[in-house]
């Protein structure tokens, strides 16, 4: 690809990114834009290795807020997902016109499937993370109670992944 076809093609790709994609990406934190959702909130996924950076980028950027937290399976076989929502709530933000962005941290099944805590950055993210792990076996490195929230501490397997089987009913029943 000659310089002038190379030059067009990151023009185009520039452009199909977001505002928060383009001002990650100028600032050092490899990113992809995904796009926006039906609400036209831009979605962004990073590495595992490059949310804490990123998370702690975008809280300078104005998004001092995160209100969601969580996790879901993309299928058997395929990617579990732990997303992020984070939001403005003050008048000043460093964006303009931009108050939502969500993050996304795709995560191959059979591979290593943690990700960094941000508890240290938000710490309403405590029992969300929790639930994460707890449904779906995401770990959160440096979480300070890394502890199963809604099954039993003895539970085995992660019930909201997709490829799940349930113990049987009366197995469960002579346990106790």
């Amino acid at each position: 690809m000659d310089k002038e076809n190379l030059s067009q093609s990151s023009e185009i790709s520039i452009e199909k990114q977001g505002l928060i994609s383009q001002r990650l990406s100028k600032d050092g934190i490899p990113n992809e834009s995904l796009d926006c959702d039906h609400l036209g909130i831009e979605i962004l996924s990073v590495k595992p290795s490059d949310l804490y950076e990123a998370v702690s980028i975008l809280k300078n950027y104005g998004f001092n807020y995160l209100q969601c937290q969580g996790g879901y399976d993309e299928g058997a076989g395929k990617n579990l997902v732990s997303f992020y929502h984070f939001i403005s709530v003050d008048d000043f933000n460093k964006i303009e016109k931009v108050k939502e962005v969500r993050l996304k941290v795709f995560l191959k099944r059979n591979s290593d499937l943690s990700v960094p805590s941000l508890y240290k950055i938000f710490k309403g993210s405590d029992w969300q993370e929790r639930e994460t792990y707890d449904m779906y076996g995401i770990n959160f490195a440096d979480h300070p109670n890394p502890k199963r929230l809604l099954m039993p501490e003895d539970w085995r397997g992660w019930p909201l992944r997709k490829d799940y089987i349930q113990p049987d009913f009366y197995e469960l029943q002579d346990a106790y």
